[in-house]
């Protein structure tokens, strides 16, 4: 891979029902979806780090906050502070895999689009225009939970190729990491496509919301959008936020599961923490397998004037030899020291 800037995004609760434990956990996950699974399609390197206050998360993080009460109708999602750097405001849940789904998409589109307003032209999915340019929302397409999956038990979002804007369909292409998105620009039941057609200057979203009554993928026209007051992402958000919601929410009671379940995963975790515990006391307070400090074995030890002896001769061979050298007229090396020649080139060792 080559040097590119580090992208860091921080999970922070400002919720009453999610602790740090569970703001810790879906880090985690995230943390593994961002550097194992996402860098596969899109080039980028990213760190995701719990936080337990907003006020702990350094300079250069971009927030994802959960909040218990967004108050404003569409104010969830991804926004620009007043320096033009991106957050994200996600609605808690009592259930951990009810806002981790939510997470993991603002984390995904955060990482590959921070700004809201990335483009990439492809031809339309609609048969009457021609070629159109796609708001890039890896997530949007296959946005339902039931078409995620889980790390360390912890389920997240679907999401979509660089090859999801290809022109035609091949069989071994992947077009999203779980290959709920079968072809190239198309979507899944809860999911939605946004694009601009440059000839009529209107906006258009091909979606497919069951809770608006839509049994297919069914195309809107939105009319002209502009990024001139606050990114296109937003202003789409905005206008399908109730959906997006309900579809993911729905997609939870209609699941399929792809990796093991949480619930199996912590117990997993406790007993082997519960090991671990166990094999630190017996370190650190002795008990089985323990035969004193800094000793793991039941092997003998010297005895403490055998071990004052061996020491006593030792120093006597040094200082003769230390004799010898210098009736030779030589200044006998401290037997205690040796020069270690370093491994590092010289060109090196200056200072950047």
């Amino acid at each position: 891979m080559p040097d590119m800037l580090l992208r860091q995004v921080a999970l922070v609760s400002q919720s009453k029902k999610v602790g740090f434990g569970d703001v810790a956990m879906v880090s985690a996950a995230l943390q593994k979806q961002a550097t194992r699974d996402l860098t596969q399609f899109w080039e980028l390197k990213a760190t995701v780090d719990a936080f337990e206050k907003l006020h702990d998360v350094p300079l250069g993080y971009w927030p994802i906050i959960i909040m218990d009460d967004i108050h404003q109708s569409g104010a969830a999602g991804i926004h620009l502070d007043k320096d033009g750097q991106p957050f994200a405001l996600v609605t808690s849940s009592t259930q951990l895999n009810g806002w981790s789904v939510t997470a993991s998409h603002e984390m995904c589109e955060m990482l590959v689009d921070p700004y809201g307003n990335r483009l990439n032209a492809g031809d339309s999915p609609d048969n009457n225009q021609g070629r159109v340019q796609f708001l890039v929302e890896v997530c949007d397409p296959s946005e339902s939970a039931a078409f995620g999956y889980t790390i360390n038990g912890v389920r997240v979002s679907d999401f979509y190729s660089v090859r999801f804007f290809d022109p035609v369909f091949a069989t071994s292409v992947r077009y999203s990491f779980t290959g709920a998105v079968e072809a190239p620009r198309t979507i899944r039941e809860g999911g939605y496509l946004s694009w601009k057609d440059e000839a009529s200057d209107n906006w258009f979203q091909l979606t497919w919301f069951p809770g608006r009554g839509e049994n297919e993928p069914t195309f809107h026209n939105l009319g002209p959008l502009s990024s001139n007051r606050e990114s296109l992402r937003s202003q789409i958000d905005r206008l399908t936020y109730n959906y997006t919601e309900r579809a993911i929410s729905e997609g939870l009671t209609a699941v399929r599961e792809v990796g093991v379940p949480l619930s199996r995963v912590q117990t997993s975790t406790s007993r082997r923490a519960e090991s671990l515990i166990q094999q630190i006391t017996e370190l650190t307070e002795g008990g089985p397998g323990r035969q004193g400090p800094g000793r793991r074995d039941g092997g003998d030890r010297p005895e403490p004037a055998a071990a004052e002896d061996h020491s006593r001769r030792g120093s006597i061979r040094a200082e003769s030899r230390a004799d010898s050298g210098r009736e030779n007229g030589q200044e006998a090396p401290n037997p205690r020291l040796r020069m270690v020649p370093s491994a590092m080139p010289s060109r090196f060792l200056s200072h950047h």
